[in-house]
């Protein structure tokens, strides 16, 4: 994997008051370890830097204030705040910390495709999701988009990063 491409670890949910603050979607595992990362990268309709000065978990999701740009000027204003709603928050993948071997990111999955049963293809992984049993691997081809359980051994056989495929227990017409 490029250790210079950009993982995309949340999402700017909304504003929250009137001085600036953001909502945001974590998409890391707890939800506050986004907080650990003080350098974003903000793509929405124009990609920007910005500098994480404080945050807190507010609900399911967190609350943080931000500078935008090379002179880090604070976020103050809920009407430029709003202009950033929806907004990708992404990190360099050099600033994630290094897994053991034979374990992966969710988003390395992602573009990987998929065989099942008698070696049909069923796809690619477009994305994981994660429910409240276990975590699904949404895959999609021309015709199909297949939710299929994450569960290693019954169901995910095989991850094969360097070969490009997830081997799984599953049909083509499930």
């Amino acid at each position: 994997m490029d250790a210079g491409a950009r993982i995309g670890l949340g999402r700017v949910a909304g504003t929250f008051g009137v001085r600036g603050w953001l909502r945001v979607e974590s998409w890391t595992r707890p939800i506050d370890n986004l907080l650990d990362y003080p350098d974003w990268d903000l793509d929405s309709s124009v990609a920007r830097k910005a500098r994480l000065l404080e945050g807190r978990v507010h609900g399911r999701g967190l609350v943080v204030r931000i500078a935008l740009g090379e002179d880090e000027t604070p976020l103050e204003d809920c009407d430029r705040a709003a202009e950033l709603v929806g907004a990708r928050i992404a990190v360099p993948r050099s600033m994630l910390p290094p897994l053991p071997a034979g374990s992966y990111y969710w988003t390395d999955l992602v573009g990987l495709q998929v065989v099942g049963q008698e070696g049909v293809a069923l796809g690619r992984v477009e994305s994981v999701m994660e429910t409240g049993a276990q975590d699904v691997m949404v895959v999609v081809d021309s015709a199909d988009r297949r939710l299929i359980p994450f569960v290693p051994g019954p169901i995910v056989e095989k991850v094969d990063l360097p070969g490009g495929v997830v081997t799984v227990n599953w049909a083509a017409d499930y």
